[in-house]
């Protein structure tokens, strides 16, 4: 029965504590609703610049993949970096994170019929459309083989024009070998034999000095895609070559791919026919189409772009120079993944594009550092705002508290009445901010970033919880005052 009696005289209390506030309220709603819009307007533009400061580094990092790739990856010292490489080195990095990873092979392609050399880059079209957005292309990217992007400057110089033809030459390097070079690298195995429809298939293999083949490169871009892609696309069957000596058979040395057996077969033939060779390939000339004529305002306009599989048929060389990386991630996490790259593979280095890493560092900083500043200043206005009206409140009731006094009230009940009006007000303020603070975050994220942001769960209730504590240290010094009233003075009318 005690517990009973005790229960319910609490809830009477608090009751009864409630109803003085919400009158207290209500009599003054005027100035109450002043200071509730003001902690309002505080916790909108606090929840709104915290949604921004949160998503910032990834709106930021997004406006920068704009401007190029951050991270480079380089062959070490004495290796060659292949797309297996690159792939497997990629493996450091969260997929997640990874905008685009672009290869590199650049030669010198010759124009015999003009007398000109032009750097020709070979990529993957798809992934450069990650990396360099800043590419812009008169007509459209490369979609299939033979097909080439051109640069401006190279188009203009030429009379190109997206559906023109153009015949491109490729020179292998030649120098001379010394007894080192050969023991080391050994010859090449150069030739040629008919695969599906008569078309011929290219087949190119170094060999060691015990004649055993150390590396191959097919070009079987004459083929229908279905078969020679196939055949230059799949790095399993290139490996049964690897460590064998010509000549080889079909069926026990080789095992030919599943619906490309006709162009298996060639690449087999061709290597039994191929003859020893000191260079890796001689001279080859291939037409290819142009399909976009490219403006960067930069030294691209004077390269012409085509897929790695055309520059591998070309040359012979399953050979990557460098990849550009487009990390979405901050400065030191970037740092990081650089040297997991080093640590964890054998071939490649990656390298930070220092004035993108750098930048984007510096303006990230820099902005995050401003919406603190905002924020706080707008803290720090609201406290102002509601102390003010607080302070009148105050003023206003100045009677009633002496009154209130004089009759018994303790110091502590007016404390906790004018506290109870401050958190009840930042309770109604915060949950009001809360709402349109993500509405302003996503107004302003709309239209300064161009995309929209999600909603933070933990918004709601930390802009309540802070627009309390700012209503509550607001009320401190009226609170102060209120209890500093003399009942004997007030009573007397002074």
């Amino acid at each position: 029965m005690a517990n009973r009696s005790t229960q319910k005289h609490t809830m009477t209390k608090r009751k009864m504590f409630l109803r003085m506030i919400t009158s207290s309220l209500l009599r003054r709603r005027s100035r109450m609703i002043i200071a509730l819009f003001s902690i309002g307007i505080g916790a909108t533009i606090l929840a709104g610049l915290v949604t921004i400061y949160i998503d910032v580094p990834r709106q930021m990092g997004a406006q920068f993949r704009s401007y190029g790739a951050n991270v480079l990856i380089l062959p070490k010292d004495g290796q060659t970096l292949t797309t297996k490489a690159l792939n497997e080195s990629l493996s450091s990095v969260p997929p997640e994170e990874i905008v685009g990873s672009a290869p590199y092979r650049y030669v010198r392609l010759d124009m015999m019929t003009r007398q000109q050399s032009f750097t020709a880059a070979g990529t993957d079209f798809n992934q450069i459309i990650r990396t360099s957005p800043y590419f812009s292309v008169e007509g459209s990217y490369p979609a299939s083989i033979r097909e080439i992007l051109v640069g401006k400057e190279i188009a203009e110089t030429i009379g190109l024009k997206t559906g023109s033809s153009i015949e491109l030459t490729y020179q292998p390097p030649i120098r001379e070998e010394t007894d080192e070079d050969a023991a080391a690298s050994g010859d090449f195995l150069s030739g040629s034999a008919e695969g599906f429809n008569g078309a011929l298939v290219y087949v190119t293999a170094a060999i060691d000095d015990q004649a055993k083949i150390t590396s191959i490169a097919i070009d079987a871009t004459t083929q229908t895609p279905q078969y020679g892609g196939q055949v230059m696309e799949n790095e399993d069957f290139e490996a049964q070559f690897i460590g064998k000596s010509v000549p080889l058979t079909l069926g026990e040395d080789v095992d030919a791919l599943t619906g490309a057996t006709i162009t298996s077969t060639a690449v087999v033939t061709a290597l039994n026919q191929a003859r020893r060779t000191s260079v890796p390939t001689q001279p080859r000339s291939v037409t290819y189409t142009v399909t976009g004529i490219l403006t960067t305002g930069g030294e691209e306009e004077g390269y012409v772009f085509m897929s790695l599989d055309d520059m591998i048929a070309i040359t012979g060389e399953n050979k990557i120079d460098v990849a550009e990386l487009s990390i979405s991630a901050s400065a030191d996490k970037l740092s990081s993944y650089v040297e997991q790259i080093e640590e964890n593979s054998p071939v490649a280095k990656a390298r930070l594009v220092k004035r993108v890493a750098r930048s984007e560092a510096a303006v990230l900083s820099k902005l995050q550092a401003l919406v603190f500043l905002v924020t706080a200043v707008v803290l720090l206005l609201t406290m102002i705002c509601v102390s003010t009206t607080m302070m009148a409140v105050v003023s206003e009731r100045r009677r009633e508290i002496g009154l209130r006094k004089a009759l018994g009230a303790s110091d502590e009940s007016i404390r906790a009445e004018f506290m109870g009006e401050a958190l009840f007000l930042g309770l109604l303020g915060g949950i009001m901010g809360a709402i349109l603070g993500f509405a302003f975050a996503q107004v302003v994220s709309v239209n300064v970033f161009g995309s929209s942001i999600s909603f933070q769960p933990l918004l709601l209730p930390a802009a309540i919880l802070v627009s309390m504590a700012v209503a509550a240290a607001s009320c401190l010094l009226p609170i102060k005052r209120a209890i500093a009233i003399d009942p004997a003075l007030v009573l007397k009318g002074e």
